[in-house]
Protein backbone atom coordinates (compact mmCIF):
# COMPACT_ATOMS: atom_id res chain seq x y z
CA UNK A 1 0.00 0.00 0.00
CA UNK A 2 1.08 3.57 -0.91
CA UNK A 3 0.32 7.50 -1.21
CA UNK A 4 -1.57 8.12 -4.91
CA UNK A 5 0.80 10.21 -5.46
CA UNK A 6 3.18 6.84 -6.46
CA UNK A 7 0.04 6.36 -9.02
CA UNK A 8 0.09 9.52 -10.03
CA UNK A 9 3.16 11.10 -10.98
CA UNK A 10 3.57 14.86 -12.45
CA UNK A 11 6.16 14.79 -14.93
CA UNK A 12 7.19 14.76 -18.89
CA UNK A 13 6.74 12.48 -21.67
CA UNK A 14 7.10 10.16 -23.35
CA UNK A 15 7.39 7.37 -20.86
CA UNK A 16 7.04 6.98 -17.21
CA UNK A 17 9.64 4.03 -16.80
CA UNK A 18 12.02 5.12 -19.76
CA UNK A 19 11.80 8.94 -18.82
CA UNK A 20 10.81 10.20 -15.62
CA UNK A 21 12.48 7.08 -13.86
CA UNK A 22 15.32 7.41 -15.18
CA UNK A 23 15.77 11.67 -14.39
CA UNK A 24 14.64 10.40 -10.87
CA UNK A 25 17.02 8.12 -10.58
CA UNK A 26 20.07 10.16 -12.31
CA UNK A 27 19.14 12.77 -9.38
CA UNK A 28 19.18 10.24 -6.68
CA UNK A 29 22.58 9.08 -7.47
CA UNK A 30 23.97 12.42 -8.32
CA UNK A 31 22.96 13.18 -4.52
CA UNK A 32 25.38 10.53 -3.29
CA UNK A 33 28.18 11.69 -5.08
CA UNK A 34 31.01 13.17 -2.27
CA UNK A 35 33.11 14.91 -4.19
CA UNK A 36 33.39 16.87 -7.10
CA UNK A 37 33.08 14.93 -10.16
CA UNK A 38 35.14 15.63 -13.36
CA UNK A 39 33.13 12.91 -15.53
CA UNK A 40 29.97 11.46 -15.36
CA UNK A 41 28.88 8.30 -17.26
CA UNK A 42 25.32 6.40 -17.58
CA UNK A 43 25.28 3.09 -18.85
CA UNK A 44 21.74 1.96 -19.76
CA UNK A 45 20.63 -1.89 -20.49
CA UNK A 46 17.96 -4.10 -21.46
CA UNK A 47 15.00 -2.05 -22.83
CA UNK A 48 16.13 1.03 -21.32
CA UNK A 49 18.90 0.84 -24.12
CA UNK A 50 16.52 -1.07 -27.14
CA UNK A 51 13.98 1.45 -26.69
CA UNK A 52 16.00 4.51 -25.24
CA UNK A 53 16.34 7.03 -27.58
CA UNK A 54 12.56 7.04 -28.91
CA UNK A 55 11.61 7.11 -25.46
CA UNK A 56 13.82 10.15 -24.75
CA UNK A 57 16.15 8.28 -21.70
CA UNK A 58 19.19 9.75 -22.73
CA UNK A 59 18.04 13.01 -22.53
CA UNK A 60 16.27 11.95 -18.71
CA UNK A 61 19.56 11.14 -17.85
CA UNK A 62 21.48 14.28 -18.74
CA UNK A 63 18.57 16.19 -16.91
CA UNK A 64 18.64 14.30 -13.84
CA UNK A 65 23.17 14.61 -13.82
CA UNK A 66 22.27 18.24 -14.09
CA UNK A 67 20.40 18.35 -11.54
CA UNK A 68 16.55 18.62 -12.94
CA UNK A 69 13.36 16.69 -12.00
CA UNK A 70 10.99 15.50 -14.26
CA UNK A 71 7.76 17.34 -12.01
CA UNK A 72 9.28 20.93 -12.14
CA UNK A 73 11.34 21.29 -15.46
CA UNK A 74 9.48 23.26 -18.24
CA UNK A 75 8.97 21.00 -21.48
CA UNK A 76 10.37 23.65 -23.90
CA UNK A 77 13.87 24.13 -21.12
CA UNK A 78 13.98 20.27 -20.82
CA UNK A 79 14.36 20.40 -24.84
CA UNK A 80 16.80 23.49 -25.06
CA UNK A 81 19.32 21.98 -22.54
CA UNK A 82 18.90 18.61 -23.89
CA UNK A 83 19.99 19.87 -27.16
CA UNK A 84 23.15 21.64 -24.94
CA UNK A 85 24.12 18.59 -23.11
CA UNK A 86 24.17 16.11 -25.97
CA UNK A 87 25.50 18.53 -28.73
CA UNK A 88 28.62 19.41 -26.06
CA UNK A 89 28.76 16.08 -24.53
CA UNK A 90 28.47 17.54 -20.92
CA UNK A 91 26.06 18.74 -18.36
CA UNK A 92 26.00 21.75 -16.49
CA UNK A 93 25.15 20.74 -12.80
CA UNK A 94 23.16 23.30 -10.50
CA UNK A 95 26.66 24.48 -8.98
CA UNK A 96 27.66 25.52 -13.04
CA UNK A 97 30.27 23.46 -13.00
CA UNK A 98 30.63 21.72 -16.30
CA UNK A 99 30.93 18.35 -16.33
CA UNK A 100 31.80 15.75 -19.23
CA UNK A 101 28.94 13.01 -19.53
CA UNK A 102 28.29 9.93 -21.76
CA UNK A 103 25.70 7.72 -22.20
CA UNK A 104 26.15 3.97 -23.29
CA UNK A 105 23.31 2.08 -24.74
CA UNK A 106 24.07 -1.20 -23.76
CA UNK A 107 21.37 -3.36 -25.27
CA UNK A 108 22.08 -6.84 -25.63
CA UNK A 109 22.11 -6.73 -21.53
CA UNK A 110 19.38 -7.54 -19.55
CA UNK A 111 20.01 -7.42 -15.73
CA UNK A 112 18.22 -9.63 -13.90
CA UNK A 113 16.64 -7.21 -11.24
CA UNK A 114 14.02 -5.86 -13.89
CA UNK A 115 14.49 -5.46 -17.90
CA UNK A 116 15.10 -1.58 -17.09
CA UNK A 117 18.81 -0.86 -15.76
CA UNK A 118 21.18 1.77 -15.82
CA UNK A 119 24.46 1.91 -13.99
CA UNK A 120 25.90 6.00 -12.93
CA UNK A 121 29.85 5.91 -12.83
CA UNK A 122 31.01 9.23 -11.16
CA UNK A 123 35.15 10.00 -11.29
CA UNK A 124 36.87 12.55 -9.55
CA UNK A 125 39.90 14.63 -10.19
CA UNK A 126 41.65 12.60 -7.96
CA UNK A 127 40.97 9.48 -8.80
CA UNK A 128 37.78 9.02 -6.36
CA UNK A 129 34.76 6.83 -7.85
CA UNK A 130 31.18 6.36 -7.06
CA UNK A 131 28.70 3.95 -8.71
CA UNK A 132 25.26 2.66 -8.20
CA UNK A 133 22.89 0.96 -10.19
CA UNK A 134 19.20 1.66 -10.61
CA UNK A 135 16.30 0.06 -12.11
CA UNK A 136 13.24 2.06 -13.17
CA UNK A 137 9.97 -0.50 -12.43
CA UNK A 138 7.37 1.53 -13.67
CA UNK A 139 5.21 4.49 -13.69
CA UNK A 140 8.16 6.23 -12.90
CA UNK A 141 9.31 4.64 -9.61
CA UNK A 142 12.53 3.13 -9.12
CA UNK A 143 14.25 0.93 -7.05
CA UNK A 144 18.45 0.40 -6.16
CA UNK A 145 20.20 -2.65 -6.78
CA UNK A 146 20.48 -2.70 -3.01
CA UNK A 147 16.61 -2.58 -2.98
CA UNK A 148 16.02 -5.82 -4.89
CA UNK A 149 18.84 -7.43 -2.41
CA UNK A 150 16.40 -7.16 0.54
CA UNK A 151 12.73 -8.36 1.53
CA UNK A 152 10.07 -5.92 1.26
CA UNK A 153 9.60 -3.91 4.29
CA UNK A 154 5.92 -3.44 5.75
CA UNK A 155 4.74 0.12 6.01
CA UNK A 156 4.00 1.00 9.98
CA UNK A 157 0.44 -0.11 10.75
CA UNK A 158 -0.47 3.71 11.95
CA UNK A 159 0.79 4.62 8.31
CA UNK A 160 -2.72 3.09 7.08
CA UNK A 161 -6.10 3.35 9.13
CA UNK A 162 -7.22 0.86 6.29
CA UNK A 163 -4.87 -1.82 5.17
CA UNK A 164 -5.69 -4.20 2.24
CA UNK A 165 -3.30 -6.60 -0.11
CA UNK A 166 -5.93 -7.87 -2.64
CA UNK A 167 -9.44 -6.89 -4.16
CA UNK A 168 -11.07 -9.18 -2.18
CA UNK A 169 -10.06 -7.50 1.73
CA UNK A 170 -10.55 -3.97 -0.45
CA UNK A 171 -14.14 -5.30 -0.39
CA UNK A 172 -14.09 -6.56 2.80
CA UNK A 173 -13.05 -3.11 4.51
CA UNK A 174 -15.17 -1.29 2.59
CA UNK A 175 -18.14 -3.25 4.08
CA UNK A 176 -17.26 -3.78 7.42
CA UNK A 177 -16.45 -0.58 7.81
CA UNK A 178 -19.69 0.89 5.70
CA UNK A 179 -17.53 2.91 3.35
CA UNK A 180 -16.80 3.44 -0.56
CA UNK A 181 -13.82 2.57 -1.66
CA UNK A 182 -12.92 6.24 -2.15
CA UNK A 183 -13.49 6.76 1.53
CA UNK A 184 -10.77 4.40 2.45
CA UNK A 185 -8.22 5.99 0.27
CA UNK A 186 -8.76 9.15 1.18
CA UNK A 187 -8.78 8.28 4.90
CA UNK A 188 -5.32 6.92 4.00
CA UNK A 189 -4.21 9.28 2.45
CA UNK A 190 -4.60 11.83 5.28
CA UNK A 191 -2.91 9.64 7.34
CA UNK A 192 0.31 8.95 5.40
CA UNK A 193 0.56 12.77 4.99
CA UNK A 194 -0.57 13.56 8.17
CA UNK A 195 -2.63 16.18 6.72
CA UNK A 196 -5.85 18.01 6.67
CA UNK A 197 -8.78 16.86 3.90
CA UNK A 198 -7.91 20.49 2.62
CA UNK A 199 -4.40 20.05 2.00
CA UNK A 200 -5.22 16.50 0.29
CA UNK A 201 -8.17 17.52 -1.81
CA UNK A 202 -6.13 20.32 -3.09
CA UNK A 203 -3.44 17.38 -4.20
CA UNK A 204 -6.19 15.50 -6.02
CA UNK A 205 -7.30 18.78 -7.85
CA UNK A 206 -3.76 19.51 -8.66
CA UNK A 207 -3.84 16.24 -10.28
CA UNK A 208 -7.11 16.73 -12.21
CA UNK A 209 -5.81 20.43 -13.35
CA UNK A 210 -2.57 18.75 -14.50
CA UNK A 211 -5.05 16.62 -16.72
CA UNK A 212 -7.15 19.13 -18.16
CA UNK A 213 -4.50 21.03 -19.05
CA UNK A 214 -2.68 18.76 -20.88
CA UNK A 215 -6.09 17.95 -22.56
CA UNK A 216 -6.22 21.89 -24.00
CA UNK A 217 -2.91 21.41 -25.07
CA UNK A 218 -3.12 18.29 -26.93
CA UNK A 219 -6.64 20.01 -28.81
CA UNK A 220 -4.62 23.07 -29.89
CA UNK A 221 -1.17 21.70 -31.59
CA UNK A 222 -1.34 20.54 -34.77
CA UNK A 223 1.78 19.34 -36.56
CA UNK A 224 4.09 15.44 -37.01
CA UNK A 225 5.24 14.29 -33.69
CA UNK A 226 8.74 14.72 -33.21
CA UNK A 227 10.73 10.93 -34.52
CA UNK A 228 10.89 10.53 -37.64
CA UNK A 229 7.59 8.78 -38.26
CA UNK A 230 5.92 11.54 -39.67
CA UNK A 231 2.89 10.75 -37.69
CA UNK A 232 0.45 13.21 -37.69
CA UNK A 233 -1.55 14.85 -34.64
CA UNK A 234 -5.46 14.32 -34.96
CA UNK A 235 -6.63 15.60 -32.01
CA UNK A 236 -6.70 19.02 -33.13
CA UNK A 237 -8.93 18.92 -36.26
CA UNK A 238 -11.23 16.06 -34.41
CA UNK A 239 -11.53 18.52 -31.83
CA UNK A 240 -12.81 21.23 -34.79
CA UNK A 241 -15.22 18.55 -36.46
CA UNK A 242 -16.86 17.67 -33.03
CA UNK A 243 -17.20 21.48 -32.42
CA UNK A 244 -19.44 21.47 -35.35
CA UNK A 245 -21.02 18.37 -34.67
CA UNK A 246 -24.13 18.46 -32.59
CA UNK A 247 -24.97 14.96 -30.46
CA UNK A 248 -28.25 14.93 -31.72
CA UNK A 249 -26.64 14.41 -35.31
CA UNK A 250 -25.07 11.66 -34.66
CA UNK A 251 -25.52 10.16 -30.80
CA UNK A 252 -22.72 8.48 -31.18
CA UNK A 253 -19.89 11.18 -30.99
CA UNK A 254 -19.62 10.83 -27.88
CA UNK A 255 -17.36 8.07 -28.20
CA UNK A 256 -15.35 10.38 -30.26
CA UNK A 257 -15.20 12.78 -28.10
CA UNK A 258 -13.76 10.23 -25.14
CA UNK A 259 -10.86 9.57 -27.99
CA UNK A 260 -10.28 12.66 -28.68
CA UNK A 261 -9.47 13.39 -24.77
CA UNK A 262 -7.00 10.55 -25.08
CA UNK A 263 -5.67 11.15 -28.35
CA UNK A 264 -4.81 14.96 -26.83
CA UNK A 265 -2.92 13.76 -23.62
CA UNK A 266 -1.17 10.71 -26.16
CA UNK A 267 0.18 12.86 -28.29
CA UNK A 268 1.49 15.92 -25.91
CA UNK A 269 2.83 13.26 -24.06
CA UNK A 270 4.66 12.00 -27.57
CA UNK A 271 6.00 14.99 -28.18
CA UNK A 272 7.75 15.42 -24.81
CA UNK A 273 4.69 17.58 -23.06
CA UNK A 274 3.87 18.07 -19.46
CA UNK A 275 1.51 14.87 -18.66
CA UNK A 276 0.11 12.57 -15.71
CA UNK A 277 1.59 9.03 -14.79
CA UNK A 278 -2.08 7.78 -14.67
CA UNK A 279 -0.27 4.92 -13.75
CA UNK A 280 2.00 5.46 -16.51
CA UNK A 281 3.17 7.95 -19.52
CA UNK A 282 2.27 5.28 -22.42
CA UNK A 283 -1.26 4.83 -20.66
CA UNK A 284 -1.87 8.58 -19.46
CA UNK A 285 -4.86 9.24 -21.99
CA UNK A 286 -7.25 6.48 -20.58
CA UNK A 287 -8.12 7.88 -17.29
CA UNK A 288 -8.19 11.71 -18.19
CA UNK A 289 -10.45 10.73 -20.91
CA UNK A 290 -12.74 8.77 -19.14
CA UNK A 291 -13.18 11.53 -16.64
CA UNK A 292 -13.21 14.35 -19.04
CA UNK A 293 -16.24 12.62 -20.75
CA UNK A 294 -17.78 12.47 -17.31
CA UNK A 295 -17.00 16.10 -16.68
CA UNK A 296 -18.57 17.19 -20.12
CA UNK A 297 -21.72 14.82 -20.71
CA UNK A 298 -22.67 13.91 -16.76
CA UNK A 299 -21.73 17.47 -15.55
CA UNK A 300 -19.54 16.09 -12.82
CA UNK A 301 -18.24 18.70 -10.41
CA UNK A 302 -15.29 18.86 -8.14
CA UNK A 303 -16.35 16.22 -5.53
CA UNK A 304 -17.12 13.24 -8.23
CA UNK A 305 -13.75 13.84 -9.38
CA UNK A 306 -11.90 13.25 -6.60
CA UNK A 307 -14.40 10.18 -6.08
CA UNK A 308 -13.31 8.99 -9.40
CA UNK A 309 -9.19 9.39 -8.66
CA UNK A 310 -9.29 7.82 -5.33
CA UNK A 311 -11.22 5.09 -6.88
CA UNK A 312 -8.81 4.41 -9.72
CA UNK A 313 -6.15 4.86 -7.48
CA UNK A 314 -7.31 1.59 -5.08
CA UNK A 315 -7.69 -0.46 -8.16
CA UNK A 316 -3.95 1.06 -9.25
CA UNK A 317 -2.56 -0.04 -6.28
CA UNK A 318 -3.50 -3.78 -6.35
CA UNK A 319 -2.00 -3.87 -9.62
CA UNK A 320 1.51 -2.01 -8.78
CA UNK A 321 1.28 -4.50 -5.56
CA UNK A 322 0.28 -7.66 -6.63
CA UNK A 323 1.70 -7.38 -10.51
CA UNK A 324 3.07 -4.67 -12.15
CA UNK A 325 2.37 -1.28 -14.22
CA UNK A 326 6.23 -1.91 -16.24
CA UNK A 327 5.89 -2.78 -19.93
CA UNK A 328 9.11 -4.21 -20.24
CA UNK A 329 7.90 -6.55 -17.44
CA UNK A 330 4.39 -7.62 -18.37
CA UNK A 331 3.71 -6.24 -21.52
CA UNK A 332 0.92 -3.30 -22.66
CA UNK A 333 -1.54 -5.16 -20.40
CA UNK A 334 0.58 -3.91 -17.75
CA UNK A 335 0.01 0.16 -19.12
CA UNK A 336 -3.05 0.61 -21.09
CA UNK A 337 -5.15 -2.55 -19.35
CA UNK A 338 -4.09 -1.39 -16.00
CA UNK A 339 -5.46 2.14 -16.89
CA UNK A 340 -8.57 1.15 -17.99
CA UNK A 341 -9.34 -1.09 -15.14
CA UNK A 342 -8.60 1.74 -12.71
CA UNK A 343 -10.75 3.89 -15.07
CA UNK A 344 -13.42 1.70 -15.39
CA UNK A 345 -13.81 1.57 -11.23
CA UNK A 346 -13.66 5.06 -11.26
CA UNK A 347 -16.29 5.26 -14.00
CA UNK A 348 -18.75 2.84 -11.77
CA UNK A 349 -18.15 4.21 -8.58
CA UNK A 350 -18.92 8.24 -9.68
CA UNK A 351 -22.29 6.85 -11.52
CA UNK A 352 -23.40 5.21 -8.15
CA UNK A 353 -22.35 1.96 -7.90
CA UNK A 354 -21.34 -0.58 -5.21
CA UNK A 355 -18.32 -2.02 -4.55
CA UNK A 356 -18.40 -5.05 -5.71
CA UNK A 357 -19.54 -3.36 -9.38
CA UNK A 358 -16.83 -1.12 -8.75
CA UNK A 359 -14.14 -4.40 -8.18
CA UNK A 360 -16.56 -6.36 -11.35
CA UNK A 361 -15.95 -3.24 -13.84
CA UNK A 362 -12.24 -3.26 -13.21
CA UNK A 363 -11.78 -7.09 -13.24
CA UNK A 364 -13.86 -6.72 -17.38
CA UNK A 365 -11.64 -3.96 -18.59
CA UNK A 366 -7.95 -6.01 -17.78
CA UNK A 367 -9.91 -9.69 -18.41
CA UNK A 368 -10.08 -8.18 -22.16
CA UNK A 369 -6.92 -6.30 -22.28
CA UNK A 370 -4.85 -9.85 -21.25
CA UNK A 371 -2.08 -10.89 -23.64
CA UNK A 372 -1.40 -7.15 -25.00
CA UNK A 373 1.77 -6.99 -26.19
CA UNK A 374 4.22 -3.76 -26.33
CA UNK A 375 5.88 -3.19 -30.02
CA UNK A 376 6.25 0.52 -30.25
CA UNK A 377 7.81 1.52 -34.04
CA UNK A 378 10.72 2.48 -33.49
CA UNK A 379 10.87 3.02 -30.10
CA UNK A 380 8.48 5.22 -29.73
CA UNK A 381 5.07 5.94 -27.73
CA UNK A 382 3.54 6.86 -30.88
CA UNK A 383 2.44 3.94 -32.66
CA UNK A 384 0.59 1.89 -31.64
CA UNK A 385 0.55 3.40 -28.28
CA UNK A 386 -1.21 6.87 -29.00
CA UNK A 387 -4.42 4.80 -30.19
CA UNK A 388 -4.44 2.35 -27.78
CA UNK A 389 -5.72 4.90 -25.42
CA UNK A 390 -8.42 5.53 -27.10
CA UNK A 391 -9.59 2.01 -27.16
CA UNK A 392 -8.42 1.55 -23.02
CA UNK A 393 -10.86 4.67 -22.41
CA UNK A 394 -13.71 2.67 -24.41
CA UNK A 395 -13.13 -0.50 -22.59
CA UNK A 396 -12.92 1.10 -19.23
CA UNK A 397 -16.46 2.75 -20.13
CA UNK A 398 -18.19 -0.39 -21.60
CA UNK A 399 -16.73 -2.40 -18.12
CA UNK A 400 -18.27 0.11 -16.45
CA UNK A 401 -21.98 -0.06 -17.93
CA UNK A 402 -21.80 -3.90 -18.15
CA UNK A 403 -21.19 -4.26 -14.51
CA UNK A 404 -23.74 -1.32 -13.50
CA UNK A 405 -26.37 -3.28 -15.39
CA UNK A 406 -25.28 -6.66 -13.14
CA UNK A 407 -25.59 -7.22 -9.59
CA UNK A 408 -21.89 -7.56 -8.58
CA UNK A 409 -21.59 -11.41 -8.66
CA UNK A 410 -19.83 -12.27 -11.21
CA UNK A 411 -17.63 -15.83 -12.07
CA UNK A 412 -14.07 -14.49 -12.23
CA UNK A 413 -12.61 -12.40 -9.45
CA UNK A 414 -10.25 -8.69 -9.81
CA UNK A 415 -7.56 -10.76 -7.86
CA UNK A 416 -7.60 -13.91 -10.53
CA UNK A 417 -7.28 -11.60 -13.12
CA UNK A 418 -4.44 -9.84 -11.57
CA UNK A 419 -2.57 -13.07 -11.28
CA UNK A 420 -3.17 -13.65 -14.35
CA UNK A 421 -2.48 -11.14 -15.81
CA UNK A 422 1.41 -11.22 -14.30
CA UNK A 423 1.72 -14.69 -15.26
CA UNK A 424 0.78 -13.70 -18.76
CA UNK A 425 3.17 -11.32 -18.24
CA UNK A 426 6.21 -13.65 -17.31
CA UNK A 427 4.91 -15.86 -20.32
CA UNK A 428 5.34 -13.59 -23.03
CA UNK A 429 8.44 -13.57 -24.92
CA UNK A 430 10.76 -10.63 -24.17
CA UNK A 431 10.67 -9.18 -28.04
CA UNK A 432 6.62 -8.35 -26.90
CA UNK A 433 7.70 -6.65 -23.99
CA UNK A 434 9.29 -2.82 -24.88
CA UNK A 435 11.92 -3.78 -26.66
CA UNK A 436 11.14 -3.15 -30.39
CA UNK A 437 11.81 -6.61 -31.63
CA UNK A 438 8.82 -8.34 -31.97
CA UNK A 439 5.06 -7.35 -33.24
CA UNK A 440 4.55 -3.97 -35.18
CA UNK A 441 7.84 -2.61 -34.39
CA UNK A 442 9.55 -5.57 -37.31
CA UNK A 443 6.61 -6.09 -39.21
CA UNK A 444 6.30 -2.19 -40.17
CA UNK A 445 8.65 -0.94 -42.46
CA UNK A 446 10.04 2.69 -41.13
CA UNK A 447 11.10 5.06 -44.41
Amino acid sequence: MFSIHELFRIGLGPSSSHTIGPMIAAGRFMSGVTFAPVHLKATLYGSLALTGRGHATDKAVLLGLAGYVPSEIEPNLADQLFVEFATQQHVVLQNGAVVPVSVVFESDTFLSEHPNGVTFIATGAAGEHHAETWFSIGGGAIKSSDDFKVLPQEHKNSEFKYRFKSAETLLACANENNKSIAELIFENELQIQSAEPEAVNAQIDEIWRVMQDCIDRGCQQSGILPGGLGIKRRAQPLYESLQNRPMSRDPLSAIDWVSLFALAVNEENAAGGRVVTAPTNGAAGVIPAVLAFLVRFEGFGKNKIREFLLTTAAIGMLYKENASISAAEVGCQGEIGVASSMAAAGYAAVMGGTPEQIENAAEIAMEHHLGMTCDPIGGLVQVPCIERNTMGAIKAINAARLALNGDGHHRVSLDSVIATMLETGRDMERKYKETALGGLAVNVVIC
